[in-house]
């Protein structure tokens, strides 16, 4: 990710995004509890930094918009990439996914459980290592190794309505 210095020099450090699953505590009205965490190096994702840049640079707004031509459109892009949640073996899990093969080495808390590699069009694939903590792994865990395990949804170019609301009324005479 691209953040700035004090005096407006652009600086890019390795982001990671945290995925969480929340779910409602059987029998406990208002209590949640969390069923999954995954903290992932932001590569696991998208490792196009170009196309990053392209998404969160400026761009221009068009103005004047709706009847009284005091609105804007920001024309904010908004992306969709796969949830390492909907990889079975990171549901329920605590799970940090890194591109490092050896933070087990210098982190001996954590015990690497898996790796999980992405092709990449016209390139070499990408790797990265699953860790999770000792205490919360028993000893006779599986290994995982996963090629391209993300769950691919149908998706069509075709976006949703916004502003769609459906009310359960019928008209009447």
């Amino acid at each position: 990710m691209r953040v700035y210095t004090p005096d407006n020099r652009p600086l890019d450090i390795r982001g990671f995004y945290l995925f969480v699953c929340q779910e409602p505590v059987p029998d406990r009205q208002g209590h949640y509890r969390l069923s999954a965490l995954a903290l992932c190096d932001g590569n696991l994702l998208n490792a196009d930094f170009e196309y990053y840049l392209s998404i969160v640079g400026s761009r221009k707004k068009k103005l004047g918009v709706g009847s009284y031509a005091d609105g804007a459109d920001r024309s904010r892009p908004m992306l969709i990439f796969a949830n390492p949640l909907g990889i079975s073996e990171l549901d329920r899990h605590i799970t940090l996914v890194h591109s490092r093969d050896d933070l087990d080495a210098a982190f001996p808390q954590l015990r690497k459980v898996g790796n999980i590699t992405r092709s990449l069009q016209g390139q070499n694939p990408r790797a990265f290592h699953c860790y999770r903590l000792h205490r919360d792994t028993p000893k006779d865990s599986a290994f995982f190794s996963l090629l391209n395990p993300f769950p691919t949804p149908f998706r069509t170019e075709k976006t949703q309505a916004r502003g769609r609301f459906r009310i359960d009324i019928s008209p009447t005479d």
